[in-house]
This record gives structure tokens, sequence and C-alpha cells, in this order.
């Protein structure tokens, strides 16, 4: 079986063995690894089972001042540092709640040039046996806080409803547009959004606001990738539990994550609730046992999530984040060992 087949019968609910998985090691780890194993050759124990490509550049930022190269600003009008651990937005699009006089970005300004696209369309065809990914990343909630900054797009949301409303209007047309391109042109299995509806206490916006304003817009996009066949696949962190079933119901196949430390989202229960309905792919905690966890632990709990949560298939075994700077190396040589123990 390619680990192509192994993916899609797995989100077919079809149980497979050995279960499909991904692995990553950010930051220096992977060099820890390398003098630990005395050498890069630990990397060929890893199996690939994806491969992930785009036709658009929704996250690119370009420098504005040759003295501060990580200063960069993006196609929205955003400004953004990245000499961080992550991006942080320094400057929105829009410092007051109104779209006077503002220029909205065309689809096309987002789009790859002909020569990226022609190496993304042969990394695909080079890579058949795995399952392949088309990116459309940031995601509608993200978008509209980089245009006003996270404390204002909250107020705006209650205070100044109508601007809000034609603002997110506009960004789901810009993103529809986006996820077509993105369907039409890459021969992939699936497509993968990224948005952060939840932190570890629940909803940011409220469920209510979120079935109001999020949901009936994310259907559209959803609609989009299955009129073409496509695989939905939605990442998102923290307590995605109270908004799973609205997902379903508009379309998500793949909830991606999985992070197991919020309230709600024990990976078995989940499974319990939802798994006859959807594919579960993470559920390893990247803020708890991998970096606080002894390696007997940790090997314990991959087994245990790969033998539990891969029952009647609808699981991709992996961390909730790749494994972060930090993480003691003997538990990310545990984590790598369990991973691998299965891959024949």
């Amino acid at each position: 079986m390619t680990p192509r087949q192994a993916i899609l019968d797995t989100i077919h609910h079809i149980q497979v063995a050995p279960v499909p998985y991904t692995l990553g090691f950010d930051g220096d780890l992977p060099a820890q690894l390398d003098k630990h194993y005395g050498g890069p050759h630990w990397r060929d124990r890893i199996k690939t089972y994806t491969h992930g490509t785009a036709t658009c550049h929704t996250m690119k930022r370009w420098p504005v001042d040759d003295a501060d190269p990580a200063l960069g600003r993006d196609i929205w009008g955003a400004l953004w540092r990245s000499d961080g651990s992550t991006m942080r937005l320094v400057q929105p699009a829009l410092a007051e709640p109104s779209l006077k006089n503002y220029r909205w970005p065309r689809p096309e300004d987002f789009f790859y040039t002909d020569k990226e696209l022609a190496f993304d369309q042969a990394a695909l065809q080079a890579h058949p046996d795995l399952f392949q990914i088309g990116y459309v990343v940031w995601g509608l909630f993200e978008q509209s806080w980089a245009m006003r900054g996270f404390e204002n797009i909250l107020a705006d949301i209650v205070a100044e409803e109508d601007f809000f409303v034609e603002m997110l209007d506009r960004i789901t047309e810009i993103y529809l547009a986006l996820t077509e391109r993105t369907c039409t042109l890459l021969p992939v299995d699936a497509i993968l959004f990224a948005d952060d509806w939840t932190d570890q206490r629940g909803v940011i916006v409220g469920p209510e606001r979120w079935r109001k304003f999020y949901k009936p817009r994310w259907a559209k996009l959803y609609d989009c990738c299955r009129r073409h066949g496509k695989i939905v696949i939605t990442h998102c962190c923290g307590n995605v539990a109270p908004l799973i079933d609205d997902a379903i119901e508009i379309g998500l196949d793949v909830l991606e994550s999985v992070q197991p430390e919020p309230a709600g989202m024990n990976p078995y229960e989940l499974k319990r609730r939802w798994g006859k309905k959807l594919t579960f792919w993470g559920g390893l905690g990247a803020q708890s046992i991998l970096p606080f966890g002894t390696p007997a632990a940790i090997g314990a709990e991959i087994r245990q999530l790969r033998r539990e949560m891969s029952r009647g298939g609808g699981y991709i075994l992996a961390p909730a984040k790749n494994l972060q700077p930090g993480t003691p190396l003997a538990n990310a040589v545990a984590a790598l060992e369990a991973f691998t123990e299965e891959n024949t």
C-alpha cells in the first residue's frame, strides 16, 4: 500500500496498518539528533506520507527597511516582525473600522509566478505515491484580526458589525478565488486551511458569533473544495470541541492539530464522540508530555494513540505541533523511536 492510499483509506474510515503519521522537529532539535545518532541518517527512518504545495503567496511579506530585515509588509498592508519564534503584528492594515480609501488586493496579487507554479506542479508529479495537499493559509478569522489588530477586531465584531461584515465578505471573496485556483491548477487530494478559531479556553469570538459570521463563509470555501472532489482539512489549535458538529455539517473531513491540553480536547473522547464522522490528525501533546514527560511515558502515549485512535480508521498520528526547541533530547529520541517502530 502506498502512503497516499494509506491516508486516503484512513480518511474514509478504513483501518490501516501501519497507522500513517507525520513527525517534525523545529529549532536546533535536528542538529541535536544528528549528534546523538552520529549523523543525519535518522531522518531516513521517518516515513513520508504527505506532500504539500500551493499556488498563492497568502503569507508572504516584503522588507520595508534595509536596516531592519525582520520588518515586512504583507499584501494586505499589515506590518509584521519575523525575528521571534512567531510572526508578530506591528501595525494592522486598517487603523480605523472603515474601508474608505482602502485598496483591496486583487486575487492575482497573490498568485505564484508561472515559474513558481510550474516548479510546484513538477514536484507533485515527482511524488505520485504521496498524499498531496494544497495549502490555502491563513484563514478568515486570522486574516480579519490582521486587518484591524486582535483587540480591535473583537470590539468591531460587536460594535461595528456593518463594517465587520463588509470586510469579512471581501476577505472571503479573495480566499474563495485562491481556493478555486488551488483546486483547479493542482492535482491534489486535499486542501488544507489554517485558522485558529479557538484558544485553550474556547471559541475566541464565542460559539454563537462564530456560527453567525464565520460558519457560513467557511461553508463556501469547503463547498468549493467539495465541488472539485477535494478532501477538506483544517488546522485549528485550542478547544475546537464546541465547533466540531458545525464544522462537520459544512463539510470538514479532517481536523488537524488536536491539541490535548485544552479542556474538552481529550483525543480519546473526541474519537468516541466524532470518530465515525471526522478524521483526527495529531493528538500528541506538544505543550505537555513531549517537553515535560518522561521518555517512557512518551513512548507509551504514542503507542496508545496509535492503538486506540486508529480503530475503524480516521486517525493520522502526529504531535499537535512539531517538537519545539527546548524539548529534552531524550524525549525527542523517544518520540522518534516510537513513531518509527512500525514503519514496515
